[in-house]
């Protein structure tokens, strides 16, 4: 693999572990769920409001699946729809403490993961990775505004 470019080996990652998450889970329904989820609060961190197209957005796929996704997420208890605090037009998804939860779970397998995946890394090493790819992920951010 060394014969790969950065960019190369960057995407070769994401791919990996996004099969990796949806074969790891029967059915993919959690996977499904947590990815949702996942997408509110990424959009709520940044203060953007988690509207139907702007959660499609988030994951990539289109507003017919992402509204699906939010149905599904809604039924299991994660999320509740209601409408927006600025336009009550617009209706906004927004996590449930069963859906906090549920992500608190899925952060921690994350962050055990990472630990596995860097065992025998410096805690330095581990913080320079964290933050270019926070970098990483700042820049993309631009990109899309």
């Amino acid at each position: 693999m060394t014969d790969l470019g950065p960019g190369q080996v960057l995407f070769h990652f994401v791919r990996h572990w996004s099969r990796r998450s949806a074969a790891a889970d029967t059915g993919g329904e959690q996977g499904r769920l947590v990815l949702v989820c996942e997408a509110v609060h990424a959009l709520r961190l940044r203060a953007s409001p988690a509207t139907v197209n702007a959660i499609a957005q988030e994951i990539g796929i289109d507003q017919s699946g992402a509204s699906r996704l939010i149905k599904s997420a809604t039924a299991a208890g994660y999320l509740v729809m209601a409408a927006s605090a600025t336009d009550g037009r617009r209706r906004e998804a927004s996590l449930t403490s069963a859906g906090r939860s549920m992500l608190d779970q899925a952060h921690r397998w994350q962050e055990e993961v990472f630990v596995e995946l860097t065992t025998g890394w410096s805690d330095k090493k581990r913080r320079d990775f964290q933050q270019a790819m926070t970098d990483l992920m700042d820049r993309s951010y631009e990109m899309d505004a």
